[in-house]
């Protein structure tokens, strides 16, 4: 590629200066961000200078970047690689405290830069999965802690999104970047301003987080969850709505009572349906929300997946000949409903959240959480993975083509909730699938044959696993990547190629690769 030619702006379709410029408008706003853990690290006399450090590097690249072009003029193109961009150069920000945190605090392997950036990309992902040894308020400060949920809280509802919704200037052109950024086929204009819009899917957002806050630590002042104090509320709040995962407790959600895991779930269900239904839910009444048929069909797959893992749970089918598998059971209704429904809305929602080590559940079992890490939840959601209105459109399109194959002659659209969806819809939901999927192959092969080139034994098992949860920003796997266990013995550039898969997992591949075509730059 011939240098000369992506310097000029004159032999260039793309204003590259302006996309860089208005990343730097989001990074030096971001900012701000900084000064959540900052006041944090103040109260607890923990990790001051890395966070007063942070915030100042953070302000610093911000300024440097918006300077490139002061006054940008955004067009179609210039869209896909702001968000592209955007959401690397917070990632690579972002990881600047587990770095500091890393070179003078007690977990030596977050100062490797490649942890870094794998644990920022995975929080502002909200993929879930960690690189972090030992995850204990004993060897990092609850500032780092809380940091490291509040980008998974920023990165939930898209970044992106909370931009176009606080900065006029990205109010031009705000419909086609959150487009670009939002999870699903495309996001719906609920009022006629695209800011508004964003502002009411955030206020939504900030909502329901507020509302798991005070739930879970109400259930902490009865009595009913001793160790669910302030902080853990807070740190739970700000990582289940986003469908993040990351807990500052090692065993994850297993380290509450029943009644934490049993509030948790409908908040996770929450977070992976769209929330634009919940404006319709407000203004068009209840009715909205049972006659949606994304919502029917995602509710649907939970409740049938649950009966299943529940029904191996309790009749011990689905437990590995192991003690610690067995004695939560033994035939106990109440927690094998529990478990399973925790677990599968979890891996369907992408949240990644364990109430147990699944690792211990029997392989038939297993398979069925790792079938759910395809489906995802919906459009307009805070999860990952393939979405389920696509799985729905394919299942009504596969129908088309069976009924067509027998009346030839029949025009039969295919319809979502009775309006004909358009054949381009239909076309690129095929097209995104089929891209996810030999992602999926190519990056399983691509793991193994690393491992290997190490030294380091990985089953296929566990890279279809590690892949599917990066890729569709999950969190943890199986085995060696389980829900107690951690990214960390991967070589380094596996760690890279998963830093990779969740960046382009989280913008759902195509805004990425798009920019590696010469027609998006040239014609």
């Amino acid at each position: 590629m011939n240098p000369g030619w992506i310097g000029s702006r004159e032999q260039l379709r793309v204003d590259w200066r302006a996309s860089v410029g208005l990343v730097g408008t989001v990074v030096k706003y971001l900012s701000g961000a900084f000064l959540v853990p900052l006041v944090v690290a103040l109260y607890y006399g923990e990790d001051v200078p890395t966070f007063v450090v942070s915030l100042l590097f953070a302000i610093v690249v911000g300024v440097t970047l918006e300077r490139v072009d002061p006054d940008p003029d955004l067009g179609a193109r210039e869209g896909f690689l702001m968000v592209a961009l955007t959401w690397l150069v917070v990632a690579l920000v972002g990881m600047l405290p587990y770095l500091i945190a890393g070179v003078v605090g007690t977990e030596s392997t977050l100062a490797q830069p490649e942890n870094a950036l794998f644990e920022s990309m995975s929080g502002f992902t909200t993929t879930g999965a960690t690189v972090m040894g030992d995850i204990s308020l004993d060897r990092h400060s609850h500032a780092l802690m809380l940091w490291r949920q509040l980008t998974q809280w920023l990165g939930g509802m898209g970044i992106i999104v909370l931009a176009v919704a606080i900065l006029p200037e990205l109010s031009v052109g705000g419909a086609q970047l959150m487009d670009a950024e939002a999870p699903g086929p495309g996001i719906q204009k609920l009022t006629p301003r695209i800011a508004k819009t964003a502002r009411v899917l955030w206020m939504a957002y900030l909502g329901f987080t507020l509302l798991e806050m005070v739930l879970l630590y109400g259930l902490h002042l009865l009595g009913l969850a001793p160790n669910m104090g302030l902080y853990n509320a807070v740190s739970h709040a700000l990582t289940t709505l986003p469908t993040g995962g990351f807990s500052p407790e090692a065993r994850s959600i297993e380290a509450f009572s029943a009644a934490v895991q049993w509030v948790i779930i409908p908040f996770m269900i929450v977070a992976g349906t769209n929330f634009a239904l919940f404006w319709h839910v407000v203004t068009d009444g209840p009715k909205q929300l049972f006659d949606d048929t994304e919502f029917q069909a995602f509710t649907g797959v939970i409740a049938v997946l649950t009966a299943v893992v529940a029904g191996q749970l309790f009749l011990g089918t689905g437990l590995q000949a192991l003690p610690v598998a067995i004695a939560p059971f033994n035939g106990n209704l109440e927690a094998s409903v529990r478990h399973a429904a925790f677990q599968v809305v979890s891996i369907v929602t992408t949240t990644g959240y364990a109430s147990m080590d699944f690792n211990v559940w029997s392989a038939p079992t297993k398979y069925v959480l790792l079938f759910g890490m395809f489906i995802g939840g919906s459009a307009g959601s805070t999860a990952g993975a393939i979405k389920i209105v696509r799985w729905v459109v394919i299942i009504k399109s596969l129908r088309r083509e069976l009924f067509t194959t027998v009346h030839p002659e029949a025009v039969s659209p295919v319809r979502l909730g009775g309006h004909p969806i358009d054949e381009r819809t239909v076309r690129g939901i095929y097209a995104f699938t089929l891209l996810y999927l030999v992602f999926f192959f190519v990056g399983v092969v691509l793991v193994i044959a690393d491992a290997w080139r190490v030294g380091h034994y990985l089953s296929a098992f566990e890279a279809m696993s590690a892949v599917a949860a990066t890729l569709g920003n999950v969190g943890p796997g199986f085995g060696s990547v389980g829900p107690m266990n951690s990214y960390l013995d991967f070589p380094l550039t596996s760690k890279l190629f998963m830093v990779f898969l969740m960046w382009i997992g989280r913008l759902e591949i195509l805004p990425v690769l798009v920019l590696l075509t010469p027609a998006y730059w040239r014609t």
